[in-house]
């Protein structure tokens, strides 16, 4: 199992506010839906809501809430706690393939950083407020593979973190 972070935040690390994002970038949404398309999705309960009353299409949604949930819909899966996700995530490797994405929120980011295998990271270069961070990466721990910079809506760029080996 490959595990990957894949998240936007701005300069000061903020990822979200009031379970939204404070910026509107389409070229990064497109990212974010190409890279997680056919793949399972680890996310916390309150970033699983912020997608909308439905989840997301050709993907499979492991939520970690503190509260006992289920779901009819074939496609979510409600657990507990992190490695009860992973264990989950294990099973379905051969149906979803290799690739695992955390999407969220800060605290699962910040449970699963000394575990995860590579980090797609977006970086708004702006500060913005908000009331959801993303931790600070290990850069003893992980080296850039890819960079790609941006202009348009705002300066972005697209990071790509592996770890060492």
């Amino acid at each position: 199992m490959i595990l990957s972070h894949i998240t936007a935040m701005s300069q000061n690390r903020v990822i979200g506010t009031q379970n939204t994002l404070p910026w509107n970038i389409p070229e990064d949404m497109k990212f974010f839906r190409n890279k997680t398309k056919g793949h399972i999705m680890i996310m916390g309960r309150k970033t699983f809501e912020s997608l909308g009353p439905k989840p997301l299409p050709n993907r499979f949604h492991i939520v970690i809430s503190r509260q006992e949930l289920s779901s009819a819909d074939p496609a979510v899966k409600y657990v507990q706690n992190l490695q009860e996700a992973l264990a989950i995530a294990k099973k379905l490797i051969p149906q979803w393939g290799e690739e695992v994405f955390i999407v969220g929120g800060g605290e699962i980011y910040s449970q699963s950083i000394d575990i995860v295998d590579k980090i797609y990271l977006t970086v708004i270069h702006q500060n913005f407020e908000g009331d959801t961070y993303y931790p600070e990466v290990p850069l003893d721990k992980f080296i850039l593979s890819d960079k790609l910079d941006k202009t348009i809506p705002l300066p972005f760029s697209f990071l790509t973190y592996v770890r060492k080996v």
